[in-house]
């Protein structure tokens, strides 16, 4: 969550998501994206975060089948 609050462009290029990054690093190299961009990085983490946990969920509850 540190990564992405103090280098959200490095977050979203750590998980895989490479234009992402550039994007997030371009919107952060102005003052005023920074902001937004390290709210964007923290939302990314959480939204991929939950999705991993609905496949897990997901995968006990078709094995029980």
């Amino acid at each position: 969550m540190l990564l992405a609050m103090l280098l959200p462009w490095l977050s979203f290029i750590v998980r895989g998501k490479l234009l992402s990054g550039i994007f997030c690093l371009v919107l952060q190299c102005t003052l005023i994206g920074w902001f937004p961009a390290a709210l964007w990085a923290l939302n990314s983490r959480s939204n991929a975060k939950t999705d991993k946990k609905l496949k897990q969920l997901e995968s006990k509850l078709t094995n029980q089948k």
